[in-house]
């Protein structure tokens, strides 16, 4: 059985290490972001390789992820085409949906709690 109060404090805990490096250097700090955002997908349910997801109530979360992934691809590639509006888009998009998830996750700690209750 999954501890939705134990994820919730490892991706909190792994956020907060990763914003001082946002600070400092938000391009180079979007694969880590990335890859922390994809494992709350994954441990979430979300399947960003199916494109059913793609097209049901989880739509505007993944499609969120694949545009803020789309940039760090690019960053990491060293595209010129980018800015720091792009970055700052990438990092806000996956701030967004780990607001998300965490209070998704935290409404499922407390369903359980209920549940235990009764």
């Amino acid at each position: 059985m999954l501890e939705p109060g134990l994820n919730r404090h490892e991706w909190e805990s792994e956020m907060a290490a990763l914003e001082d490096q946002l600070a400092e250097n938000p391009a180079e700090s979007l694969p880590e972001l990335d890859d922390l955002v994809a494992r709350m997908l994954a441990e979430a349910g979300y399947d960003l390789g199916d494109p059913v997801a793609r097209e049901g109530d989880e739509r505007e979360v993944v499609a969120e992820f694949l545009a803020a992934r789309e940039i760090t691809r690019a960053s990491e590639a060293g595209s010129d085409e980018l800015g720091p509006g792009d970055v700052a888009a990438a990092i806000n998009g996956y701030r967004a949906i780990f607001d998300h998830l965490v209070a998704e996750r935290s409404g499922a700690a407390g369903m359980e709690d209920v549940a235990e209750l009764e």
